[in-house]
């Protein structure tokens, strides 16, 4: 089956690999890490670079810089990579100028945006919506980290019209709460990166309550080991080939567009 990989973070560097275990991978170059997604089966990438050690204080030249790196990035990879980029909302004024460049090079995925724990209400802020105010007139998508469950409520429930895809299924608590969503929010939609996948039975659940159209492939990598989640799906017994083929590459397609 073709796989879309709705959640990565590449990497340029070892500055920009963000492994904990970095040091003991045999694909520490951008080519390389291609060769052994493909190798996995992976047909295509999306996602954001996340420079190491940096924080919400480090000011807004780091979030310029993952952008850049992402294009740099994008020339290697081509087809191979959906690039996102990355705002925040203490940078009104140069996140817009950010979405307004993107736009221009045909660039539509905003994201994973990754909120600090104890900066939620930044995130539900008027100058967080001012800034996807503008990504909705181009008709983009958001991929955020999921945030504590009241905070998450908010986003979605203010930005109906703009397409939001949480990132990482959570534990139990923090799944319902996403299920809940989906089934209320037809704009909502979950990746299946990070914790969550490994519970038995927790996606059959989802796609009975929500459908398969819902859900996004997606692992995290390089933080995530890509087996762990293609393996996740591929031998679920719990799941139909054509729910497979939905959640590893058709609902992606659909959201971005592609043919």
């Amino acid at each position: 089956m073709e796989i879309i990989d709705f959640h990565t973070h590449p990497f340029k560097d070892i500055k920009t690999n963000i492994c904990n275990h970095r040091s003991y991978c045999f694909n520490p170059t951008p080519i390389k890490s291609m060769e052994y997604l493909k190798q996995m089966g992976i047909n295509k990438i999306c996602g954001s670079v996340i420079l190491k050690d940096t924080t919400d204080n480090t000011g807004f030249e780091a979030v310029k810089e993952e952008n850049d790196i992402m294009l740099e990035l994008k020339a290697i990879y081509k087809d191979f990579y959906i690039p996102g980029f990355r705002v925040h909302p203490d940078f009104v004024e140069e996140s817009l100028t950010e979405i307004e460049r993107m736009h221009k090079l045909g660039i539509n995925l905003i994201g994973e945006i990754i909120p600090q724990s104890h900066e939620y209400e930044k995130y539900t802020s008027k100058a967080f919506y001012e800034i996807l105010d503008l990504a909705k007139n181009y008709n983009m998508i958001v991929s955020i980290h999921s945030m504590e469950p009241d905070a998450m409520d908010k986003l979605v429930a203010d930005n109906k019209d703009l397409i939001i895809v949480a990132a990482h299924p959570g534990e139990l608590d923090y799944y319902i709460r996403h299920l809940a969503r989906m089934k209320k929010y037809e704009n909502y939609y979950l990746d299946l990166s990070g914790t969550g996948l490994f519970r038995h039975a927790m996606l059959r659940r989802g796609i009975d309550e929500c459908g398969e159209e819902r859900f996004l492939f997606g692992t995290d990598y390089p933080v995530c080991n890509p087996a762990m989640f293609i393996g996740g799906i591929m031998f679920d017994l719990l799941l139909s080939d054509k729910e497979k083929e939905a959640i590893f590459s058709k609902n992606a397609k659909r959201l971005l567009k592609l043919s």
